[in-house]
């Protein structure tokens, strides 16, 4: 009896599971599938498959003003500050955790402050201002290279590795950069997997900062390129049909296309590579969590 019982929970708890799962996915690959679709078939419903697949939408988009160099500026955004946030968030907290280190404590606390506190809009943008960043593809990169919510996870993460593993590396005549290079870094690689994809995914989806203090069209991201034209897709539809009948084509794109294959194209990159270090995510973000 107890065993089935305990069958028909497993039964209803894997049905359960693959019901939310297929809710959390289902979104994404209407999206996909919609933005596949002839505009005009579309609008008469999706539901499993593309009606009547198409490019036609995507080639819309990126014959847009600027959209391949916005792509490229957001692609370097993303790599060059992912790895400058990693470089300096984790010899930071590397910094932390030795005695040696003056006021350690209260550089520490410090930061830690500044997860609960902040200015606010107008002195950010005043400090930003100020530094010179503004029109200036520095201002992507450098203020989120210290960020408090990482340090402390890396710092947890370091602080729970066997102190033998320095000794030994001291005795052989590693100093601190050495072992932090050579033992300490590699030995964190799934708490830093998981702030990679942290890193990422904020700079790959940040807009305001480009919004706020870049008026230059060689620094548009793609993220502020894409949410000024989703907020113009009926001009962008009624521009592309116009053209088609000055060729003689029946018109062919609708907004609801143009919106969502703008969807597409920001969360497509995050959900490519996201895969590839979900293996570290749970791991990483557990161990850099519990306080040893």
């Amino acid at each position: 009896m107890k065993k089935d019982s305990s069958n028909l929970f497993d039964i209803f708890n894997y049905t359960v599971q693959i019901l939310f799962t297929l809710m959390c996915i289902y979104p994404f690959y209407y999206i996909l599938i919609y933005s596949f679709s002839d505009p005009q078939q579309a609008l008469k419903g999706v539901f499993l498959v593309p009606r009547g697949l198409s490019i036609v939408n995507y080639t819309t988009i990126f014959k847009l003003d600027n959209m391949l160099h916005s792509f490229g500026i957001s692609v370097l955004r993303t790599v060059i500050g992912t790895a400058l946030t990693i470089a300096c968030c984790s010899w930071f907290a590397y910094a932390v955790t030795k005695n040696e280190l003056y006021l350690r404590k209260y550089i520490y606390r410090f930061l830690v402050i500044t997860m609960y506190f902040n200015a606010g809009l107008i002195p950010w943008y005043i400090t930003m201002k100020e530094l010179g960043l503004k029109n200036n593809f520095l201002l992507y990169i450098l203020p989120g290279a210290v960020v408090a919510y990482y340090v402390v996870l890396l710092k947890t993460f370091i602080e729970q590795l066997p102190q033998a593993l320095e000794e030994s590396a001291m005795i052989d005549g590693a100093g601190h950069f050495k072992i932090f290079t050579n033992v300490i870094f590699p030995l964190s690689m799934p708490i830093v997997a998981t702030i990679a994809v942290f890193a990422s995914v904020g700079q790959w989806n940040t807009w305001y900062d480009n919004y706020f203090l870049v008026s230059s069209d060689n620094l548009q991201t793609l993220q502020l390129i894409l949410y000024n034209y989703l907020t113009d897709a009926q001009r962008i539809v009624a521009s592309s049909n116009m053209q088609d009948l000055n060729r003689g084509l029946a018109s062919k794109i609708s907004p609801d296309s143009i919106r969502i294959t703008i969807t597409m194209v920001v969360t497509l990159p995050v959900m490519l590579v996201y895969p590839f270090l979900q293996r570290y995510f749970v791991k990483g973000l557990m161990l850099g969590a519990i306080k040893g």
